[in-house]
């Protein structure tokens, strides 16, 4: 069974950042594709970014030039790190991993900022 830990949320200023982790356990085999998404009070959970094992990234507009996914395959790791944070980028975020076709979740942790 797959396990996604997420780590790293909290709360900052507007303009400060974090970094996230996440780490997957329960598999020998990397994930084919790592994520994360998000989700705000009141709105759906979206995608916030996410990266192929062989490297290739996507973004969302909202987070363009102040975010960055990495990944470690070896370790089945992925971490997130958000540069630049406003107000709006508050939200519950989650890891999430796509292992032998069957998609799993991590519990997600808090990320709060302030204006």
């Amino acid at each position: 069974q797959v396990q996604l830990v997420e780590s790293g949320g909290g709360l900052v200023q507007a303009g400060g950042s974090l970094r996230l982790s996440c780490a997957a356990s329960g598999s020998f085999r990397s994930a084919k594709i790592m994520a994360w998404y998000r989700q705000a009070p009141g709105k759906q959970r979206e995608l916030v970014a996410h990266i192929f094992s062989g490297g290739p990234t996507n973004y969302a507009d909202s987070v363009k030039g102040r975010f960055t996914i990495s990944r470690d395959n070896a370790k089945n790791t992925v971490d997130l790190q958000m540069n630049s944070l406003k107000p709006e980028d508050t939200a519950v975020y989650y890891c999430n991993a796509v292992f032998s076709g069957f998609n799993y979740w991590g519990q997600g942790t808090q990320v709060t900022v302030s204006s």
